[in-house]
């Protein structure tokens, strides 16, 4: 499990370090703007899920983790470990950041508080929005990953891919968080937690109903529902 927890912090400090990284050197010098960003998120979770899944499935996201226990194929004694090691990971990225940047940097809110998940709207429509991202987000996880006819080889692509498509066309909304440590690391280090409860918590139902939806609809249990 050592393995595991470490390729759990590695990833999600890479993750969050180039994500929250394209989104602060945006907002400090202009580049590489709203669709760069997007396209860094979903090429950075491509390069991850390839590089990590083998050793430790490649979560990054304690939303997911905590549902793929719900849907009974991920062991309980790990969630908490795999969340303590995604959530140190978020923390250290965002801290690199700010003493990487520190010269740059005169406020926080100049350097958009390290990449920090902001709701543009009222407070319902981040938890909508990000509930409803999660949801789409665990689904794929779990059709291209999990499903018995699934090509998982290119289960990395399609995540990735729906990574950066959900950031492409929710990121000016919500942030298009999807992630409770992507969101928790840049909250804590820039001091900005107001609204962070709606990264957790929406972002956990969201990735708990998909698992459930895929488990009751579509999940395959036998080999012979496959075939249908």
């Amino acid at each position: 499990m050592k393995k595991s927890l470490i390729a759990e912090f590695l990833g999600t400090y890479i993750m969050v370090f180039a994500g929250t990284g394209a989104m602060t050197i945006g907002a400090l010098m202009g580049e590489p703007g709203h669709t760069g960003i997007a396209i860094t998120f979903g090429f950075v979770i491509v390069a991850l899920i390839y590089s990590f899944a083998h050793i430790s499935g490649a979560h990054f996201n304690p939303a997911v983790s905590i549902a793929f226990w719900v849907m009974g194929e991920f062991e309980k004694y790990k969630v908490i470990p795999y969340i303590a090691a995604q959530v140190l990971g978020a923390i250290l990225a965002s801290y690199s950041l700010y003493f990487l940047l520190l010269e740059d940097i005169s406020s926080m809110q100049q350097a958009a508080y390290l990449g920090a998940t902001l709701p543009h709207g009222s407070e319902f429509q981040a938890f909508g929005f990000e509930f409803i991202l999660t949801f789409i987000l665990m689904l794929v996880i779990s059709a291209s990953a999990v499903h018995g006819k699934a090509i998982k080889d290119f289960a990395g692509i399609a995540i990735g891919f729906t990574v950066g498509l959900e950031a492409m066309f929710a990121g000016p909304i919500t942030g298009a968080s999807m992630n409770p440590a992507r969101s928790i690391g840049p909250a804590i280090v820039s001091g900005n937690l107001e609204n962070l409860w709606i990264y957790i918590i929406a972002t956990i139902f969201g990735a708990v109903l998909a698992a459930i939806v895929f488990v009751k609809l579509i999940k395959c249990q036998h080999s012979d529902e496959c075939e249908a």
